[in-house]
Parts: C-alpha cells; structure tokens; sequence
C-alpha cells in the first residue's frame, strides 16, 4: 500500500508498511497511481497504452523498471509485517512515564481548559510532598528493569505547588541513585509565576520545559485570560525569554499553544512566537464541544491545511536565510521512521504511562483524569487495577476499525484514546477530525523533510 501527493511541483510517494519515501517525476508518480500490485518484472502492456500519449514508450518502461527494482527491495508496494502477539498486545508492562498532577488550581481562566480551568472538576487542591513521594516510588516499583524513567509536573498550574515540585526533585533524584534509575525530568507552565530564582532552578533541573502560550497577543490574551479577566502575554513573554535565553543547549524546551476557530490563520501565531525569539514551537488542535463558538469543524479543514501548507513555505523561507524553526508536528524520521512499538500502539497511555492527581488517584493519562471509569486506583492505599492497564495496552492500529487501512496509521498509531473517549465516548472510535488534522500534518511533515534534504 502506497500514498501519493503533489505540492508545488514535487511528486511524493509514500511507502506505507517500509515508512521509505520517493521524491519523483511526473511519469514515475503516473506509474506508480496505475500500478496494482504485485508487480510484474515486464511492464505491462495496457500500462504503456494508457500513458505514451502523455510520455515517450522508452522512458514509461525505463521509469517502470526502477519502480520494480524499488518494490523488489521492499521499498515500494511492500507487505504489512506480521507483528509478534507481544508488540501487539504486551502483559505486564513497565511503566515508564509519570504525569503527576502537582496542582489541581490554576491562575490562568483559559477558555478552552480541558482540565476545566484546573480543578478537572473537582475540589481546587494542591499535591502534599508525601503523595509525590510515594507517586515516585510507584513508578520506581512498576517500572521493573527500565532505567530511564520520565516524570512531567503538571497541573493546572505546578508552580502554584512549587514546594512539592522541589522535594520531589531532590527525592526523585535520590532515588534515582539507590535504584539506578534516571529520571527524566519536565514541567509545564504558562509562566504566571516565574521568577529569577524559580528559572534558574527549572534550568538547572528540568531536561525539558513546556511554556504555554498561544501567539500573537491579542489571541494569547482573548483565550487565557487571568482570574481577573486581564491579559497573560505582557506578564509571560518576558518571563519566558529569560527562561529560554539562560537555558543551556543540551536542555530542551518549547513553546506549546492551542489553536481554535477564533485563530485559523494559526500560521501566524507560530510565526509571531518565533519573532519573539523561540525556535522549539507546537500549536495543537482544539478539541472542544459542538456549540462553545470556537470548536472546529469539518468545514474549517481546507482552511487549516492551507495554514499548515504557508507555515511549510515560510519554514523554506527561513532555511533559505539560514534560519530554523521546530515546528513539533512537523517532525518525522524519513531514515528510520517511528519505533515499531510506537508505530502500533502510540504514546503508552495507560500502561506505560499514568497520571496521578492531588489525591493519589491513578489515571491512563493527564485528559482521563476526573473520568470516573477510568481510574486505576490510588497510590495511597496501594491500589493499582491492572485490568484497566491491559485494556488500554490492546489498543492498536488493528483494534481500531478506521485505522487499518489508513496510510498515516504508523504515524499516528491510532491516535489519541482520549480525544477518541472525549469525541465518541469510545477509545478505540477514532475522532474523525483529528484523523483528518493528522494527515494534513503528515503530508507537510514529508514534504518539508525531502525539502530539507
């Protein structure tokens, strides 16, 4: 199974089971929309009769033989692999990756929350020490022999918690030394509350930093607005610009905003957040509710790829002068494409990756949490369901109806159970929308990579 596309006068075909990707000519591209597989080695002769009218007889049987040599490599038309069990649906697997929710309060009022302004519709509370402690020492016991171990502080807002933030730093890192464990430290935060001392301690210990902002400013502030209804930019972008400018190169961050249909023309607002002097950026979809006035739809969609397509031409522009922009959803691994466990079953949520609230409840990830069904079990009590992590580790490309013979399913692997959960009601239902979204994504995404090569 193949995929093909055109932008811009460059033909690219797309290799579904191999990830390998073609840049080539009109005829071959032509070919290649015709051929059923298997191939034969001859070109066939109705194939030559459709096309000598548009090229010469010669170069459609020269063009036809190095598709064959490709598809005899395993390049091209190439079969599904036949997965073991095991990749497809693990037992007992290590869990490798904490969020753990520091702070259920937030200072921010941001209109398309889906942790409900902070709280997940709850009681606002903060996470005591003792619950993040023992949240380490569940993901130190359930990660069994896997030494690298990612913990995210998250919220609401984790620098609300900023005591708890520390202490479980420095246990974490203690941990780490008595179990030989390393763990992977990030933080998520609008910024509200930075500081020079808080900056220089997230710098000196967070691998990674998420800094939430939506662009430019009159739609940063009209969709995270404060408690007091007033703006965010003007207090965040300079907090931000210190933070990222003391930040050492082998530490990572970005910059991570939300668009929606208040701000289709989104390009622009990558495009003003790296102005500002920041290079790591991902603008992600909103998933809202029909009727909230800036959901998106399926008519918004030739209007998003049109975004997606001049935030492409204007990351070129930037390569030409010797510039370069991250832009997070356009990143693909043209060599090796995604790890085989990664292409079937995606983020881990779940299995390889929980959440843990205020409370020390357990939950598959940072959206499931306040979905009553879905919780785990709680920390506190030493209760972990593990029923509910098999469920979520059967999920695949091939439990998942529409994803079977999608050409971006290795990609996407599937999608995300919590959008699916919150568009359908049904983890393995895909949102439809989002699926739609991810493809435009994708088709950028290889078309820049061969652009860059």
């Amino acid at each position: 199974m193949i995929h093909q596309f055109e932008h811009d006068g460059e033909y690219i075909v797309l290799d579904i089971a191999s990830g390998a990707v073609h840049s080539m000519d009109a005829l071959s591209y032509a070919i290649c929309a015709m051929i059923i597989p298997p191939m034969a080695q001859e070109c066939p002769a109705e194939l030559i009769t459709d096309l000598v009218n548009a090229f010469p007889r010669q170069e459609i049987a020269e063009a036809y033989s190095e598709l064959y040599q490709l598809y005899t490599d395993g390049l091209l038309f190439s079969a599904d692999e036949l997965f073991p069990s095991e990749l497809i649906k693990p037992q007992n697997t290590p869990i490798k990756a904490l969020c753990l929710h520091v702070s259920h309060d937030c200072n921010l009022r941001c209109k398309y929350c889906f942790a409900q302004t902070g709280d997940f519709g709850t009681e606002r509370s903060l996470m005591s020490k003792e619950v993040a402690q023992k949240a380490i020492d569940f993901v130190t016991e359930h990660s069994n022999a896997r030494h690298n171990i990612e913990i995210d502080f998250f919220g609401g807002e984790p620098l609300m918690a900023w005591e708890t933030v520390k202490d479980a730093v420095e246990y974490a890192n203690n941990q780490g030394k008595l179990h030989h464990k390393n763990f992977r430290l990030t933080i998520t935060t609008n910024g509200m509350l930075l500081n020079d001392e808080v900056i220089d301690y997230i710098n000196n210990n967070m691998s990674n930093v998420v800094l939430s902002i939506d662009g430019r400013k009159e739609i940063n502030d009209q969709m995270r607005p404060t408690i007091n209804a007033k703006g965010s930019y003007d207090i965040v972008i300079p907090k931000f610009k210190k933070l990222v400018e003391k930040r050492s190169t082998d530490k990572s961050y970005y910059m991570r905003g939300t668009y929606t249909a208040k701000n289709l023309d989104f390009a622009q607002d990558v495009i003003n957040i790296y102005q500002n002097g920041f290079d790591q950026i991902s603008i992600e979809p909103v998933l809202a509710p029909q009727g909230c006035g800036y959901e998106l739809q399926e008519s918004d969609l030739p209007r998003i790829r049109n975004e997606y397509w001049q935030l492409v031409a204007k990351m070129l522009e930037l390569k030409e002068k010797g510039e370069y922009l991250n832009f997070f959803h356009f990143n693909v691994d043209l060599e090796q494409g995604p790890c085989v466990i990664k292409r079937l079953r995606g983020c881990g949520a779940g299995c390889e990756y929980v959440a843990i609230t205020p409370e020390g409840d357990v939950y598959p990830c940072h959206q499931f949490v306040g979905h009553e069904s879905f919780k785990m079990g709680n920390i506190m009590d030493d209760n972990f369901d593990k029923s509910k992590a098999e469920q979520f580790s059967g999920v695949s490309v091939y439990t998942r109806e529409k994803c079977r013979d999608c050409w971006a399913r290795f990609y996407c692997s599937g999608g995300c159970s919590a959008a699916n959960y919150q568009a359908n009601g049904d983890i393995n239902k895909s949102y439809e929308l989002g699926c739609e979204l991810e493809k435009m994504r994708l088709e950028c995404a290889i078309y820049l990579a061969v652009k860059r090569a």
